[in-house]
């Protein structure tokens, strides 16, 4: 498992291990750069930031610490994120990963996360099933797991 907690391990993700292997397991890795289902230009494991062809197997790792580690700024940051348990905090970076901190900061998950209201946000994931304008049967499948995960031991 990946994790670490003290002033030392600023460069590693908090997100537990379930929660990076369905990030992981959900994006794929890919060394060529591609058109994801939304319509967006992507590289690596869902990396669309700098996206460009003959990334090496160690950009491509450093993309994605990259990638979680600002999905879990904006956690912390605008869904409570230090308060609220490993399980529910690893799936909300997962979502957050996948559509972006500017989609979530004014979220009801996010919302209800800041309010305490923790099964209330994890059953919101089911909502985020969109990508360019339609259901994508991948994404009903990711957040499914997703809100498993974070009810888990609520």
């Amino acid at each position: 498992m990946i994790s670490c907690n003290g002033p030392s391990c600023s460069n590693s993700p908090r997100s537990n291990e379930e929660g990076l292997n369905l990030i992981g397991n959900a994006e794929g890795c890919r060394l060529d750069h591609y058109i994801c289902p939304a319509g967006v230009l992507t590289d690596g494991v869902g990396n669309n930031h700098n996206v460009r062809a003959g990334k090496t197997l160690e950009e491509i790792a450093d993309d994605w610490r990259g990638n979680i580690l600002d999905a879990e700024t904006c956690v912390n940051r605008y869904g409570n994120g230090a308060n609220i348990p490993d399980n529910a905090f690893s799936a909300a970076v997962s979502l957050t990963f996948r559509v972006g901190c500017g989609n979530m900061r004014n979220s009801t998950m996010f919302s209800l996360f800041r309010n305490g209201d923790l099964k209330a946000a994890c059953n919101q994931f089911p909502r985020w099933v969109y990508g360019g304008g339609r259901v994508l049967p991948g994404l009903v499948t990711r957040a499914g797991k997703e809100e498993a995960l974070c009810l888990d031991g609520l």
